[in-house]
């Protein structure tokens, strides 16, 4: 029942991580300002793949980070409270800046993405 429970907890972990990282590819790609009616339709359905696909491997990315953070570090030093699950939000807003200033500096300086 413990190891089901730890599954349960990584996984809501891990959705909220892709929801992280679908907000940070809303960032990067900008509003949606094309109307969704004929020849805009097609450009809406392009952003919106775009979105998911940068979002969610973003996302896997922080995801894996934060759990082998949590894992190997964090669930040693907290314990289960509000203020830990606090300190795990605040590690995994840390991991995403991190995540979206390599994948800037991979983008835009080093032009490799």
């Amino acid at each position: 029942m413990k190891i089901l429970k730890q599954i349960l907890v990584y996984l809501t972990w891990t959705v909220i991580a892709l929801l992280v990282g679908i907000c940070y590819a809303r960032i990067i790609l900008g509003s949606n300002e094309i109307a969704a009616e004929g020849w805009g339709y097609l450009a809406h359905l392009f952003y919106v793949h775009g979105l998911l696909y940068i979002g969610l491997i973003v996302g896997a990315i922080i995801a894996l980070l934060f759990i082998l953070l949590d894992v190997f570090y964090l669930k040693k030093k907290l314990k289960n409270n509000i203020k830990s699950t606090s300190i795990r939000f605040l590690f995994l807003l840390v991991i995403t800046i991190v995540v979206g200033v390599i994948h800037y500096i991979l983008e835009k300086v080093v032009d490799v993405i």
